[in-house]
């Protein structure tokens, strides 16, 4: 049905259009954040001379009664883009030059609600593009407009739109956050073999995708998260940023630093290297550090859903015969998740074998404290807990925090945890019965 009205086509195509903003659509609410998102990738794009940058899609209507095209679905993008144009013909005074490319949308009426979204993203964008010489200007001006491109839809009654719009959101399967990292970093491959880039596809396909899904929601988001004293819950399509790492293009001292530690432990390893130094193949990846785009994105994702699954096994040979891992609920499961990410962490900083009986029963104690001092736990209760901020436990810490800071495995050792007393359990009405075999592992 569509077929003839479905085309790729540049952003200077659809600034030609005659767009307007029909009343039922919603405000323009973008923030500073995505606004910076999309310019960032635009520019990244344009300063490795990608040959396209594809924008995702549009939904349109073609209004005969008003001779105009009516926005249904990417009002948001395209005002975004609009904006970051306009900055770019103030910057070189082309505003009133009939010779330039000046989007239509710019003469769209658009609600009062959306104007505080509109005037701070043109400061931000406007900051952004003064930054630029005239020939990065130009250079940048003529990408977005003739290598930047969306999927145009565009349909003739407002019936057929909305039909589309609807099949595409709504009846449509909504793509995982790890998909669209997959697309991100998969983009971020462009220079790779195409053997390269098969085999690391393979590799990931053939991965549950349920289980990538939790790994991220469930473990790394979290990690990466708390001992920064973070929020590391409510994990989404808006929070993959924090997995995109640093890009191939990215030529700050940072970026630099460590692109070459990568490479150089990859070479390392690569070569046998570490036959003649430390005995065995030397751990690329590091929850404290950045994430380098494109295929080590892939190997950091499977190498630590390989770290997570080992430590699931560990926990299990080391407590659940002595029916110390209970899960009558949703509360246990999240403290469950709790351990498992503080013994990840553990290993992550230094070695899987570091995590001796008597260093995990002291992270077992810290995490299950939790469970035997509140009589209902939920996904909050435990982001607070992890990041040092429970009302339930005295001088609570973040023993996150407390790890990355370690220098030492044996620094552990010497770590000491509040005692809970039955005082206080009976004051939280806490299920003693219920939970009586962590209790008496937590307290003795």
């Amino acid at each position: 049905m569509f077929n003839d009205k479905l085309q790729i086509v540049t952003i200077k195509t659809v600034f030609k259009d005659n767009i307007t903003v029909p009343p039922y659509q919603r405000p323009y609410r973008w923030t500073t954040d995505s606004a910076m998102t999309l310019f960032t990738d635009i520019y990244n794009a344009c300063s490795s001379n990608a040959p396209e940058y594809r924008i995702g899609s549009v939904v349109l209507f073609r209004n005969s009664k008003n001779n105009t095209i009516d926005i249904v679905d990417g009002l948001q993008r395209l005002t975004t883009l609009t904006i970051l144009m306009y900055c770019c013909l103030e910057k070189t005074q082309k505003l009133d030059d009939s010779s330039a490319i000046y989007p239509e949308l710019l003469n769209a009426e658009m609600s009062e609600l959306s104007s505080e979204a509109i005037i701070n993203n043109y400061q931000i964008l406007k900051r952004k593009i003064n930054e630029f010489g005239e020939s990065r200007l130009k250079d940048f001006k003529e990408y977005l407009l003739n290598k930047c491109t969306v999927v145009r839809i565009i349909a003739n009654n407002e019936q057929e739109a909305f039909q589309f719009f609807d099949s595409q959101n709504s009846r449509g399967k909504a793509l995982a956050p790890h998909d669209l990292l997959k697309s991100y970093h998969l983009r971020e491959m462009r220079n790779d073999n195409e053997t390269e880039k098969i085999r690391i596809i393979n590799d990931w396909e053939a991965t549950n995708q349920k289980e990538l899904n939790r790994l991220f929601s469930e473990h790394l988001y979290p990690l990466v998260k708390w001992y920064k004293f973070q929020d590391g819950i409510d994990y989404s399509t808006k929070n993959i940023k924090t997995f995109k790492g640093i890009m191939l293009s990215n030529n700050y001292n940072f970026s630099v630093y460590n692109r070459a530690a990568n490479l150089y432990i990859e070479r390392f390893n690569h070569e046998g290297m570490y036959e003649l130094a430390s005995g065995h193949m030397i751990n690329q990846f590091q929850l404290t550090q950045p994430i380098i785009a494109g295929k080590r994105f892939f190997e950091y994702t499977l190498h630590y859903l390989k770290l997570k699954n080992d430590v699931e096994q560990l926990i299990k040979d080391r407590y659940e015969s002595d029916e110390l891992i209970p899960e009558y609920g949703a509360g246990d499961r999240y403290v469950k998740q709790l351990f498992v990410n503080i013994l990840v962490f553990c290993a992550d900083r230094f070695n899987i074998v570091e995590l001796t009986k008597a260093r995990t029963d002291m992270m077992y104690r810290w995490a299950y404290t939790l469970r035997i001092v509140m009589k209902s736990v939920y996904r909050e209760s435990v982001n607070r807990y992890a990041k040092g901020d429970s009302d339930r436990v005295k001088d609570g810490i973040n023993m996150f925090s407390k790890i990355s800071e370690m220098q030492d495995p044996s620094e552990m050792d010497a770590f000491i945890l509040d005692k809970i007393s039955i005082e206080e359990l009976n004051k939280y009405k806490v299920n003693i019965d219920k939970y009586n075999n962590i209790i008496n592992f937590i307290m003795k």
